[in-house]
Formats: structure tokens, sequence, C-alpha cells
């Protein structure tokens, strides 16, 4: 006779109200709830680490989007990975690791459905919630599917040294490249130039003209915009593009807290002039290519072409604050929180 699970009481952060501009921590709350005993088919997890994201700041406003808008009083969700500690589905039995989207919390059940089973001899666990995640598939999806990016191309990328933008830097790299990038503070453009190896950065806070110094570090133009930022980044990139370039519209951090619509670009009209083509992307769309993306990645992870940066936050009742951080570029490279 099956033993009866017992209910699992476990801390998750909900969403208190909708940010107005940047977030704080009075739009977050904690508390305290119990899990109901898990029955035929499903299984218990327990959290060990988990993502914050800049998307995520879309899903705190009400409206329609691409995903549904995150509810007031209700968790938050996002990557996480966690340990089974308690199963009755035997495709998921006690011990192992599995890759969900049930973050912001201590423990979750599931019947499996948006849980899979992960290897945590092949990478380390939180890997997979970067460069063997979504995160790095982001990266590779961008340049691949989307700008189709050709070996000996220049690449402007904003945001470099963020979750996504270091690995497409080195992806490009890995593609003999040029690549050119923007960061905001010292720190992280000596990362990535000393470890992912780009050619050149921007320092965006002191530049007084980011299309002029783009133009200074590729004089012949861009062929590829890989897009992080929006804003006046994607008006320098206009400029600096070559006739039937791409743009790659991944992320528009610089607009996600605006409370009016921002003013750049001031210069679309060059999408017409140059030929330019622009597309944005949704890395859920292409999940089909998981296994040619991760055939990809790991020689490339074993052969340390690829390298990454990790900023952690050690607690759930950090992860509030490792969010806000976002915002100010407090991390380089993926944001992380460790739950234990």
């Amino acid at each position: 006779m099956t033993q009866k699970s017992q209910a699992t009481k476990s801390r998750q952060i909900v969403l208190a109200s909708r940010p107005e501009g940047v977030p704080t921590s009075s739009n977050f709350s904690m508390e305290s709830v119990e899990i109901p005993p898990i029955e035929d088919g499903e299984f218990l997890v327990k959290n060990e680490w988990m993502s914050v994201d800049p998307y995520m700041r879309g899903r705190m406003k009400a409206g329609d989007s691409y995903v549904a808008p995150f509810q007031i009083d209700q968790p938050l969700e996002g990557g996480c990975v966690g340990r089974v500690v308690d199963s009755r589905n035997e495709k998921f039995p006690k011990g192992d690791y599995v890759l969900g989207n049930l973050g912001w919390r201590e423990y979750w059940k599931s019947s499996g459905e948006g849980a899979t089973v992960i290897d945590p001899n092949l990478a380390p666990l939180q890997a997979y919630l970067s460069v063997l995640g979504m995160t790095g598939m982001t990266a590779w999806v961008g340049l691949n599917t989307i700008a189709k990016l050709k070996p000996g191309s220049t690449i402007f990328v904003s945001a470099a040294s963020g979750a996504v933008g270091s690995v497409v830097c080195q992806l490009a790299k890995a593609m003999d490249c040029k690549v050119i990038g923007s960061a905001g503070k010292p720190s992280k453009i000596d990362w990535l130039i000393d470890k992912a190896g780009i050619d050149a950065c921007i320092n965006y806070k002191e530049s007084k003209d980011l299309a002029g110094d783009l133009t200074k570090h590729a004089p012949d133009g861009i062929d590829v915009y890989f897009d992080n930022v929006g804003g006046e980044h994607l008006e320098a990139a206009l400029d600096a593009m070559n006739d039937f370039g791409c743009c790659v519209e991944c992320g528009m951090i610089s607009t996600y807290n605006a409370t009016e619509p921002p003013v750049a670009p001031r210069n679309l009209f060059k999408v017409i002039a140059k030929r330019i083509r622009m597309e944005g992307f949704i890395v859920r769309d292409h999940l089909d290519a998981q296994a040619e993306f991760i055939a990809d990645m790991a020689p490339l992870i074993k052969d340390k072409k690829i390298v990454w940066e990790e900023t952690i936050a050690d607690g759930l009742e950090k992860a509030p604050s490792a969010f806000i951080g976002l915002f100010d570029g407090d991390n380089l490279g993926k944001q992380l929180v460790r739950l234990g």
C-alpha cells in the first residue's frame, strides 16, 4: 500500500501591487502556504535555484501581451531548478533534478507538464537557467534563426554583459565575427574584453555620443544589431547599420519602467533607406530547436569557448531586490537566487 504523502509548508513571493515606473520592495510580499499532499501521477519539488529576468517586468503590468500578466496577491513565476523530494510519478522519481517555471517559491507540485528532468553531471544545476537554458537558447535563436549570422560579420550587442548578451557575444566570436558591445560599468567592460573576448565595448553611461562612438569602433558599419535595450541604442545602431542589415529585437529594457512613450529611435526611417530587416522574437516559439541548440552549445562549453558569470543572491527573501537590481545593472551575467 502506497504511503500517503503529507502536506508541505512553503513560502512564496506574491505580487502585492503593480509597479509604476521602477519596481520597489513594496510591490512584493512574502507569504506562507500549505501545499496539499501529492496524488497519483504527481511529484513534489523543492527549489534550489530560481531566475529573475527583465521580461518579468512586463508581466507585472495589466493588459494583453505575449504571456499572461502576473495577478495581484498570486505568486510570481519564473525559471527554476529543484530536486524531486516526493513522487507518485514514475517519470519523475524521487531524487531527480528538474527544470520548471514555478520559481519565486520554495516548493511546487506537478503532474509533469512544463517540467524537464535534467542531468546534474552535464553542467552545474544553475547552468540550466543560463547557458544551457532559455537564456542561452535566446542568444542562439537570435543569431542563428533570426539574424542568420554569417562568419566575418560585424555585430553590435547592447547590454553585452547581461545574461543573454554575454552569450550572444561569445557565439558571434566563435563564428569569427567582429563584436562590439555596450555596458555601463568598467568591471563589466573589462570582463567582456578579457574573458568574453569581444573586440570593443562602449561605456554607454559615459558616452556623450553613442552613435559616434559606435561608428569609431565600426567604421565600415555593422551588419547585425542584437537589441536588448532599445531607445538610444537602437537609434545608434540604425545610424551605423549597413544596407540590408538586421536588427534582432530581443528586449528593450530601457523602456520597461517608462511611464511615458520613449522618444528614440528618431531615425526609424533608415529602416527603409537602408532596407534593414527588423524582427522581434520570443524564444518559446522555437522550442522545437532545443536539441539542436544543446548539440551546438555543449561542445563550445566543453572547449571553453563559452564562459559565463553569475550574480547570486542567497535566500528567497532576496528575490525582489535581485530583480529590482537588474534595472540598475547590478548583475554581471545571469542573476540567480539560491534557495538552498
